[in-house]
């Protein structure tokens, strides 16, 4: 089975599917893996804590509410994704670092770009909760697809 997120919609339309907005900055544009979900708000500490550790080929999704106000990945957290073996992060947000993410073998998405960078512990966060954003919800553990024409998730491994 093809893993183009166009197909697997087609083959799967009662899976969700993210509204269009987010922008590819990684080096990966085609990516997919289980889901490790973050809430957050212009606050990275808990974003680099996970990021810290064995990535197992999963996708960390960031709700950082929407914010437009700074960055909440930059490249030193695209870098420590690669080392750690995580496939792609999703920011409901802003990264930074742009040029660098590009050159880095992990999927980055996100709303935009911000050259500020985060507040370090100042509003701390949750880790493995359902995030909602862009019209789906994704539950941790829940299978992400992503590539240059969206976001689909899955409750299972679709491949």
């Amino acid at each position: 089975m093809s893993l183009a997120v166009t197909d697997l919609s087609d083959a799967h339309p009662d899976c969700a599917v993210l509204r269009p907005g987010l922008l590819h900055f990684g080096g990966l544009r085609r990516f997919h893996g289980p889901a490790r979900t973050l809430k957050v708000f212009e606050d990275n500490a808990l974003v680099r804590a996970t990021l810290e550790q064995a990535g197992d080929g999963g996708v960390l999704i960031v709700d950082g509410g929407g914010s437009m106000r700074c960055a909440l990945v930059g490249g030193m957290l695209g870098e420590l994704a690669v080392q750690n073996g995580w496939h792609g992060i999703i920011v409901h947000g802003c990264v930074r670092d742009s040029l660098e993410l590009a050159a880095q073998q992990v999927g980055v998405m996100a709303l935009g770009t911000h050259p500020r960078k985060s507040m370090k512990g100042a509003f701390g966060g949750q880790a493995d909760v359902p995030v909602q954003f862009l019209d789906a919800t994704i539950p941790p553990g829940a299978w992400v697809y992503a590539d240059e024409d969206g976001v689909l998730v899955s409750a299972q491994r679709l491949d």
